[in-house]
């Protein structure tokens, strides 16, 4: 019986030696995942009742090789599609239409715009609808696009600005854009057409009497609405004795209750072949552009615009990407904007341990893990995402050691069994 007894000292010592030299090999391995071997003593079944309690043990047998899901280090390395998971859950990712579950956060692009690892492997998210929303619940292949941003016709311009009420009225009268005395205050702002193409919008100001200003509008320096006049558009502003803005008229512009100028009739325009200004072939935003001026005021200072916006856009190619802690992935073009195109899915499982290894440090669901719940980053139980940055292995390099001159000493000692077991054979063989 001894020597069956150090032949499975022998095994179990091996197993150890095994599974600690695995480890120190992965020990540099995104997303890996140390191994613990559990070792059980073994008892042989007895006819005699009673026995049980005298009863020698058989050895030791490998009880289980567990792997043990213990958060690694978190390393930046500032590379767009390297994520690292700071918490629970899993990567999942699509190996040839079969999900593997990964913590290694190693990502980039094929010939295709998908998002793969080193393997191949295509990453699993939420895709996103035509504004940009992301359409949660069903898991898809995660995919940069790559073509150019369409373009978005100005449609809303916002101004906040103050009007100086100490200005004269001006000593050049009527109007004229060329004549800077004509006008006390002057700004323009950059819109654009359907097409994309930009254009200036100038607005001049023009002290009429004690808190009364009109305001003069050109696109491009000509009518809004009709390229071969320079006239420009007129709108009337009358304000409260505290300088808040009391109401706003026009016969050029459309007025609605709250005081919004609305350019109804635009006609975006080019200078053409001839160095006449005339229409580009572009349209305007379909209800026209908005000014809302609703901030406006006339105090005692300099007039200055303090904060100006307008929502539209040329057209602009992928110029970089980024991702947050909840996985949306934001694309930003070389226009200034950005837009979401999707956002990364984690799984996670009642019992981790029970996954089936896969190599290349993934792992899948088996009937001992459960099924996977799949959600967002940072909702649930699932952990946040940390962009740029990948998770090490969790393989403590020291412990690692001493666990293998450990293996070793078990290893010789089971080894020692067999030696004394023989010589004490030998001895009763040469006592016959």
């Amino acid at each position: 019986m001894s020597f069956n007894t150090g032949l499975s000292g022998l095994n179990a010592a091996n197993t150890a030696l095994n599974v600690t030299g695995n480890n120190i090999a992965n020990v540099a391995t995104t997303g890996f995942k140390k191994s613990r071997a559990e070792f059980g003593d073994v008892y042989a079944n007895s006819l005699f009742l009673g026995s049980s309690k005298n009863g020698v043990g058989s050895g030791v047998a490998t009880a289980a090789v567990s792997q043990q899901f213990t958060q690694g280090t978190i390393s930046s390395t500032g590379a767009s599609l390297d994520m690292a998971i700071n918490g629970n859950g899993f990567f999942v990712v699509s190996d040839n239409g079969n999900k593997v579950y990964t913590r290694a956060g190693a990502f980039g692009t094929d010939k295709d715009g998908n998002i793969v690892d080193a393997s191949g492997n295509q990453l699993m998210g939420y895709g996103t609808d035509s504004n940009g929303k992301v359409v949660d619940g069903v898991l898809t292949t995660l995919k940069v696009d790559t073509s150019a941003l369409a373009p978005k016709a100005t449609d809303t311009i916002s101004e906040t600005m103050n009007l100086n009420s100490s200005d004269t009225v001006p000593t050049v009268t009527p109007f004229d854009a060329a004549d800077t005395d004509s006008y006390n205050y002057t700004f323009s702002t950059d819109i654009f057409d359907s097409q994309g193409n930009s254009h200036t919008m100038t607005q001049y100001f023009v002290k009429d009497d004690t808190n009364a200003w009109t305001m003069y509008a050109t696109v491009d320096g000509v009518n809004p609405a009709d390229p071969t006049s320079t006239t420009p558009y007129s709108a009337n502003m009358t304000f409260n004795s505290d300088g808040s803005l009391a109401s706003t008229t026009s016969s050029d512009f459309t007025v609605d209750s709250t005081g919004k100028l609305t350019m109804t009739n635009w006609v975006p325009a080019a200078k053409n072949a001839s160095g006449v200004m005339a229409s580009n072939g572009a349209i305007a935003a379909s209800g026209g552009v908005t000014l809302d001026m609703a901030k406006t005021s006339s105090y005692n200072t300099t007039s200055a615009v303090t904060a100006k916006s307008q929502d539209g856009y040329a057209t602009g190619s992928l110029s970089s990407l980024s991702i947050d802690s909840e996985g949306n992935i934001f694309g930003t073009y070389s226009n200034g904007q950005s837009k979401t195109i999707g956002q990364v899915a984690l799984a996670n499982f009642s019992n981790v341990q029970g996954l089936t290894p896969n190599g290349s440090t993934g792992w899948r669901e088996s009937s001992a893990s459960g099924v996977p719940v799949i959600g967002a980053p940072n909702s649930g139980t699932m952990g946040t995402l940390t962009a740029g940055s990948l998770e090490d292995s969790n393989v403590d390099l020291t412990s690692e050691l001493v666990n293998l001159i450990k293996a070793q000493s078990n290893y010789q000692a089971n080894a020692k069994t067999i030696s004394t077991e023989s010589t004490i054979m030998q001895t009763i063989i040469q006592m016959t």
